[in-house]
């Protein structure tokens, strides 16, 4: 993703992984306790992990849409930081639900405190080691090494954000960002700009493949009780809920002072906001609990309709709705 193209739609990026994804929190959340029983704070920590939308879902169905470029990198864009920003939220809310008094503390302070040092240290983190490996990488032209840099940045960046408790995907959102455009235009050869565009071309491809692969080996830790089918059900309801209203709000805040929003907007991006890895590993990665079972199957149940159900209409929708006028 080019700064530039994301800096032109940063109010309505930045609203959706903020507001949008506290406004989707809230709703699934009280819906998941209205309609399970389960405690208002553990039934938040469901909404939290089912807000994110995954990027590796998301850029996989863009590949093949055809939308224009404005709404692409909005989508994009969203899906970047949203899950970062949700991640964030997602270990607030748990060191709020599940106090242990360790290093991300727990209550209302502590989450306070975390919230600030995950996602700013984050940012700050991979801003830092970002302009780190583009000056490494403006003083040599050696295709190879080059290649090693930015995998070195991606895995070791991420390993030392997890170490300083920092947001790792938030840092790789941003070290990313700054490689991806600002480095490979000013700090690589046109040589190293193909070797290092084909290399993670490659691992993109791969851990794509991987990802989903695992998602449908995780059928095997979903308990798919009778009992939990109305459960299941709803929370896909919920998650659509949730969605329309962490995108309807930000536009509708936006749209009195004059972006020009692309027909079908609202529909574009409520239906491409599919879920993934991402929130069938917060669920994995929750404390043992009575209500972690039926998280889980309502999160795998949510992540399959999405992938599969959203996922393989959302081109069509997109080119429907932008023949319509716009509701908005």
């Amino acid at each position: 993703m080019k700064v530039a193209d994301l800096k032109r739609e940063w109010a309505l990026v930045l609203l959706m992984a903020t507001v949008g994804v506290g406004l989707s929190t809230v709703i699934a959340g009280f819906g998941f306790s209205w309609i399970t029983g389960a405690p208002l704070l553990i039934a938040l920590v469901f909404g939290a992990l089912i807000s994110p939308t995954d990027p590796v879902a998301v850029l996989g169905v863009l590949r093949a849409a055809d939308l224009p470029k404005t709404l692409e990198t909005k989508i994009a864009g969203e899906s970047l930081f949203n899950d970062g920003v949700g991640y964030v939220v997602f270990l607030v809310l748990v060191g709020i639900a599940f106090p242990t008094g360790d290093a991300h503390g727990s209550g209302l302070s502590g989450a306070a405190l975390l919230f600030i040092q995950e996602a700013f240290g984050g940012a700050i983190l991979g801003g830092a080691l970002g302009w780190l490996a583009f000056r490494i990488m403006r003083r040599i032209d050696a295709p190879p090494l080059e290649v090693l840099i930015t995998l070195a940045l991606a895995f070791g960046g991420y390993q030392l954000a997890v170490w300083l408790h920092v947001s790792a995907p938030i840092m790789a959102v941003i070290a990313g960002l700054l490689i991806g455009d600002v480095g490979s235009k000013y700090g690589m050869s046109k040589d190293t700009r193909a070797h290092v565009n084909t290399f993670w071309t490659l691992v993109d491809e791969i851990l794509n493949a991987v990802l989903f692969l695992l998602i449908g080996v995780e059928v095997f830790a979903v308990a798919f009780d009778a009992s939990y089918v109305f459960a299941s059900i709803a929370a896909i309801g919920l998650h659509l809920i949730a969605r329309f209203t962490a995108v309807i709000v930000p536009v509708a805040l936006l749209k009195p002072f004059g972006p020009n929003f692309e027909e079908g907007i609202i529909g574009t991006m409520t239906w491409g906001g599919l879920k993934g890895g991402i929130s069938v590993a917060l669920v994995l990665a929750l404390p043992d609990n009575e209500w972690k079972t039926l998280m889980l199957t309502c999160t795998y149940v949510v992540v399959l309709f999405s992938i599969i159900v959203q996922g393989l209409t959302v081109a069509k929708l997109a080119s429907r709705l932008g023949d319509t006028p716009d509701l908005m």
